[in-house]
């Protein structure tokens, strides 16, 4: 009786991941289900503020798209909830700070200006000025370092 429950438990574990061998292809090939219906907005107004608010929020997986341009499984869901979030009262600032909370300031195209960005928006700028003293002073040192020619040297 011994002999046999060691040999059960291999075929048990041995059922198991032939099922979990066939399956795998399946689990991966498999997709979120998301909510066909289309947003139902209350009136023209509503529509276009939410329109106006998805467009100044990033897809936080596509990064490069606005909330409103992705077709991502997680755009559609943060639609769904800017738009729930909007027709339970809450105004654009509340629901972006709401996101904010949630994924962080990247979610925003245009980030609040503090301490810690200063450097995003005043480092082109910065850069800028630099390179053009750079040119100023590099042009103005070569100016003192020239001299004229005399009438006796030769001209091309």
């Amino acid at each position: 009786m011994r002999n046999l429950l060691p040999r059960r438990r291999q075929l048990s574990k041995g059922r198991v991941l032939l099922l979990a061998t066939v399956l795998w292809p399946a689990m991966a090939w498999s997709q979120a289900v998301s909510d066909p219906t289309p947003l139902q907005y209350r009136d023209a107004a509503e529509e276009a503020r939410f329109h106006a608010l998805a467009a100044e929020l990033r897809c936080v997986q596509c990064q490069n798209q606005s909330l409103a341009d992705s077709n991502a499984q997680i755009a559609h869901d943060l639609r769904r909830e800017v738009l729930t979030l909007m027709q339970q009262g809450n105004s654009d600032a509340q629901i972006k700070q709401f996101l904010v909370e949630r994924y962080g300031e990247f979610v925003l195209y245009r980030p609040a200006m503090d301490a810690r960005n200063s450097l995003l928006w005043f480092g082109p700028l910065g850069v800028l000025l630099i390179g053009a003293g750079t040119v100023f002073w590099v042009v103005r040192r070569r100016s003192r370092t020239v001299q004229p020619m005399d009438e006796s040297e030769e001209r091309w």
